[in-house]
């Protein structure tokens, strides 16, 4: 039987921020403004404090029951002497009372007296008669001489000590409640929805952004932009007998804007939007995120159609059965509910899932099969238009000076993503403003671009001449090679100033995007990377630490040419190596690498090939450019910092034609007694000066 199309309400042209707000009854509810509905601990609060009024009530009513049926008669000493005199005191009733905790004592006794001044009906009364901190002689002595010689004692408890004992205990209720109140109130809801899904609905009004928003993935954006479109209008794709896919998978590298066009989704559709991350199913309980699972379809199905983004799925959809020990039960139970909501046989219908990950490799392959995932959108790097795009939307956000070129700051951040040209911009707003600058120029946007890839300067660090004299040799080194061999990437800036991990640094600009690396311009590569080591051994005769970045690159690449790019012709166009993935994945540990010892030789001995031709070409042009290179050495211990056109003016003539400013003084920084320098006053340059060279982009050979 044909699947029939699915029947969506009418496409509302107008959108209404309302619409989700109450599925079943389509009111919006009112805000409950109740604190005791919107927090109810502070109920739990007065009932507690009200119990323990209400149990030392009832205490004290029951002590003092019966102990006040009548009044008590207060009589002085020389009353109670009288009375005695004349016998109307009962017998045996006289007791001596001390009140613990006080000084309090007194005589208590019953007492028989006319009623009134009128009438003389006689009649028994509680008295009290005080009493100075115990016995005195006379009144021992007239109580024994009528009829009284033993009295006995008793020891009563004053209320408020009787309070006071209980105040500790209530103190103790009372601090151990407000601790963990907070406690208290979430197991509460916890014990009931541990099981619940953590889903959370993005409200249309608070989120802004559009897809106007998000720039440099057209196409992605274009792919996303149907389901926003089938969504408002379902019957322009159904008459046709088109299905909306059921799930996209949004793959690409970190930062290039895949949780952004999420965004830009719920910003634009006119339905529900549940977000959620993938770590938020998995628990440390076996069934909980299963359980989450099924919950959140459900909350889904209730207001279909309707869109669920999962970030980062791979945290939940690796393959099953696969790491150590065999797998993860909790992780593949939770797997295993994904794939029955997503298209089982009760699947959801009208509910899209948009997933985003940047370790497709991982994922099982049960839950990219179509009727899943029937989508892949690729989000990739952006290139030169694409990040000019991107520089144009997050430069509305700051001044900048309307004479700085954003397409060279494009041309010149080659492998730049979407996340690190936004922060390119923030570092060159803080640049600026620690210059105390009113917009942004172009030199700051260089700064900033090459603060981003390589580090800031550190200009403070200590340096010796023979350091600073081996830097220079080195990096002239890659840069004589750079500009002399033909297949190479435009020299772009050498500079001895240390940035980041490295004391120098050789500067490379792209002409263009670079998607494809030839033969040739690996070689030429393999030997511009040899050339610092080179030029050490040539002026020096000594080898140092500092070409240990070059000696890494230098066998990275030299090793990719041979065992996968098959640019040896010894070996062919094979590919060996072990798949990093499989290791990963912990299906081929311990396994074999897929080729013999005697490959395994050949391999090494093809990439030793590679590098020692690059070093003895390196070494050849060094040798007879010696003056040449020596000169560029020379000019940055100099200068510290020479460009691309200077580099070259060098190499073909000799000398400089345009030599740059003197090096600058390093920073002294103050000691805790000195106070702190104020900041410069900004300095006014002609008005013809548009700052150094475009923004260039490169990867540094020097160590």
């Amino acid at each position: 039987m044909a699947n029939s199309p699915i029947q969506y309400p009418k496409p509302r042209r107008k959108r209404s921020s309302t619409r989700n707000k109450n599925a079943s009854s389509g009111k919006t509810p009112t805000p409950n403004t109740d604190p005791s509905q919107n927090d109810p601990s502070w109920r739990g609060g007065l009932i507690l404090v009200a119990s323990v009024f209400f149990i030392v009530a009832a205490y004290y009513f029951m002590m003092g029951a019966g102990s006040h049926v009548a009044p008590t008669l207060d009589l002085s000493r020389a009353e109670l002497r009288k009375a005695l005199e004349e016998k109307r005191v009962e017998p045996n009733s006289i007791v001596f009372v001390r009140e613990s905790g006080s000084e309090v004592t007194f005589l208590k006794g019953k007492v028989t007296h006319p009623k009134s001044a009128t009438d003389a009906t006689p009649v028994t009364t509680p008295f009290r008669t005080p009493v100075d901190l115990g016995f005195t002689p006379d009144l021992s002595k007239t109580l024994a001489e009528n009829g009284f010689p033993d009295v006995e004692t008793e020891t009563t408890t004053n209320g408020w000590s009787q309070l006071l004992s209980f105040l500790p205990i209530i103190l103790f209720i009372l601090f151990i409640y407000f601790i963990f109140r907070q406690q208290l109130k979430m197991a509460g809801k916890n014990a009931f929805s541990f099981g619940k899904s953590r889903a959370r609905m993005l409200n249309q009004d608070k989120n802004k952004i559009t897809f106007k928003d998000v720039a440099g993935v057209e196409e992605a954006k274009e792919e996303v932009s149907e389901i926003v479109e089938f969504l408002r209008d379902p019957r322009k794709f159904q008459k046709l007998g088109g299905r909306i896919p059921k799930g996209v998978l949004m793959v690409g590298p970190p930062g290039t804007g895949k949780t952004l066009i999420a965004k830009a989704i719920a910003g634009e559709a006119d339905v529900p939007f549940f977000s959620i991350s993938g770590s938020d199913f998995v628990e440390m309980f076996v069934g909980v995120g299963a359980s989450r699972v099924r919950d959140m379809f459900e909350q889904a199905k209730k207001t279909a159609p309707c869109i669920i983004f999962i970030d980062e799925i791979d945290a939940v959809g690796r393959s099953r059965g696969t790491g150590m020990g065999g797998g993860h039960d909790e992780r593949e139970q939770t797997l295993n509910a994904l794939l029955v909501e997503m298209d089982g046989i009760e699947s959801q219908e009208g509910v899209i899932i948009v997933a985003a990950t940047n370790r497709k490799d991982v994922l099982d392959p049960a839950l990219l099969r179509p009727g899943r995932f029937d989508r892949e959108v690729r989000v990739s790097l952006p290139d030169i238009k694409g990040r000019e795009q991107i520089i144009a939307v997050h430069v509305k956000k700051v001044k900048i000076d309307p004479k700085a070129d954003l397409n060279a700051l494009a041309r010149g951040t080659p492998g730049f993503s979407g996340a690190e040209l936004a922060n390119l911009i923030n570092e060159a707003a803080l640049i600026a403003a620690k210059a105390n600058k009113e917009q942004i120029t172009q030199p700051d946007l260089e700064e900033a671009r090459d603060k981003v890839r390589w580090g800031r300067e550190r200009r403070s660090l200590a340096m010796t001449e023979k350091e600073k004299k081996n830097t220079a040799y080195h990096e002239a080194g890659h840069a004589v090679l750079n500009v002399l061999l033909e297949n190479t990437d435009p020299l772009h800036k050498v500079t001895i100033i240390p940035r980041g991990p490295s004391l120098g640094s050789t500067m490379y600009l792209p002409e263009t995007d670079k998607y494809n690396s030839r033969k040739k311009e690996l070689l030429d590569f393999l030997c511009v990377a040899a050339g610092g080591r080179v030029a050490e051994e040539i002026f020096f005769g000594e080898l140092t630490s500092g070409a240990s970045g070059d000696i890494q690159q230098l066998t990275w690449y030299a090793r990719k040419m041979v065992c996968e790019w098959g640019m040896s012709e010894k070996l062919g166009m094979i590919r060996y190596g072990d798949d990093s993935n499989m290791l990963f994945l912990g299906r081929d540990l311990g396994g074999s690498r897929g080729y013999s010892e005697k490959t395994a030789e050949e391999i090494d001995h093809e990439v030793l090939d590679l590098v020692n031709g690059a070093h003895a070409k390196a070494t050849a042009l060094i040798t007879e450019y010696r003056s040449q290179t020596e000169a560029i050495a020379l000019a940055l211990i100099e200068y510290e910092t020479l460009d691309g056109q200077q580099v070259t003016d060098i190499v073909k003539t000799g000398k400089m034609t345009n030599p740059p400013p003197k090096n600058i003084e390093p920073p002294v920084l103050p000691t805790p007694s000195e106070p702190l320098p104020a900041n410069p006053e900004p300095e006014k340059k002609p008005k013809d000066d548009d700052g150094l060279l475009p923004g260039l982009q490169g990867a540094p050979a020097g160590a």
